[in-house]
């Protein structure tokens, strides 16, 4: 019943090819190629020194829940410290968001292509996923009136990732208020994935928690992964309804227990310490993304719209003599680049596929020219 994440897959397959001798691209798996900041190694460094090596408190020490609602306070989002729930990661908070909320016999409207986790999550809990398409024309995560129609009795809860995680769309605000309308009308949880917000490449995607009513319905996960290059920290944090906090911090005690006390103290010099590390990565990525969509645009049955964040391209390839899954292959197989399938994020990524351009412009660069000569053989 649980799935898995094809890049995770993938990324074995490519480990294989390696170990035959071949140089191979990664542009498989979502995770930023810069450095963490030093100031954020450094508070790690010093908290381990300083004794932050014991048990804490399960939703997360108090220093760093106060930080993450000033945080939340440059979103518009009002939060309480107790409403926090700090993670070893992001996806725990989704798993007991999910768990909270949802039972057997439910509907739960996701992204597709969406990150996989949310459908695997879903049927986990016996639960069935019911998939929502995207306005890629439009830049658009979600498609607000398929959405709309889609809503039944049994639906019990939208999730929406902003910017998206395959597409790099986002929900704009107008379609926002549009959601948290339609949640109010048929009483409907929400689970606003935000690890991605912090990398955008025009305004930065509103939170649907600071719109009137919806800090009671929402559940807002994020993480430090993604903005700060910390993905082997493992630190992640949600802010719960009220009602549902006791809930998700009794299900880190029967987890997890709690997260490691000197993660914490890293994840609060993050938040609190000079953000233009961000800002830089940030400008780094958006001219990576201009680079690799003009290319890929340039290749004969290639089409790619340029994603609004996060860090990913999701060039449509239907026009191409092969299916994406067979492309993907060959390119690995036959030029040592790796990315992703399309329909490995649900069947509405079928014909497309998945690329991170969290690499350097020189690899970008050459993995366009692989990609294109791979084309020319078809």
């Amino acid at each position: 019943m649980l799935g898995t994440e094809t890049a995770l897959d993938v990324l074995v397959k490519a480990r294989a090819v390696e170990a035959r001798g071949r140089k191979v691209i990664h542009l498989e798996v979502g995770e930023p190629d810069f450095p963490t900041p030093g100031h954020i190694v450094e508070a790690g460094v010093r908290a381990l020194r300083d004794g932050y090596t014991r048990y804490g408190a399960p939703g997360g020490s108090q220093t760093l829940r106060e930080a993450i609602c000033e945080h939340l306070d440059e979103r518009g989002v009002r939060a309480s410290p107790e409403h926090v729930v700090v993670t070893p990661g992001a996806k725990p908070n989704l798993f007991y968001g999910f768990l909270a909320t949802i039972s057997p016999g439910d509907e739960v409207l996701i992204p597709d292509p969406g990150f996989p986790i949310y459908a695997s999550m879903v049927r986990f809990c016996g639960a069935t996923p019911v998939s929502v398409p995207p306005r890629l024309d439009q830049g658009r995560a979600l498609d607000l009136d398929a959405l709309e129609r889609l809503i039944t009795p049994r639906t019990r809860m939208i999730v929406f990732n902003s910017p998206s995680n395959p597409t790099g769309a986002i929900v704009p605000d107008a379609d926002l208020r549009r959601l948290a309308a339609l949640a109010e009308r048929h009483d409907l949880w929400v689970i606003a994935d935000e690890i991605y917000r912090r990398i955008c490449y025009g305004e930065k995607a509103p939170s649907i928690a600071a719109l009137p009513g919806m800090l009671g319905r929402t559940i807002l996960v994020d993480g430090f992964s993604k903005a700060y290059a910390m993905t082997g920290w493992r630190l992640g944090w949600a802010l719960y309804p009220a009602a549902l906090a006791p809930h998700a911090i009794r299900l880190v005690i029967n987890s997890n227990t709690c997260t490691a006390a000197f993660v914490q103290e890293a994840g609060t010099a993050a938040l609190r310490g000079p953000q233009d590390v961000v800002d830089a990565m940030v400008a780094q990525f958006r001219g990576r993304r201009d680079a690799i969509v003009a290319r890929l645009a340039r290749i004969p049955g290639v089409r790619c719209h340029a994603p609004a964040g996060a860090f990913y391209a999701f060039p449509d390839v239907r026009a191409l003599p092969i299916p994406a899954a067979a492309f993907a292959d060959r390119l690995l197989e036959e030029e040592t680049v790796a990315l992703l399938d399309g329909s490995g994020f649900g069947a509405g990524g079928t014909g497309y596929l998945r690329l991170s351009f969290a690499a350097s412009l020189d690899n970008l660069e050459e993995a366009a020219d692989r990609f294109e000569r791979l084309v020319a053989r078809l």
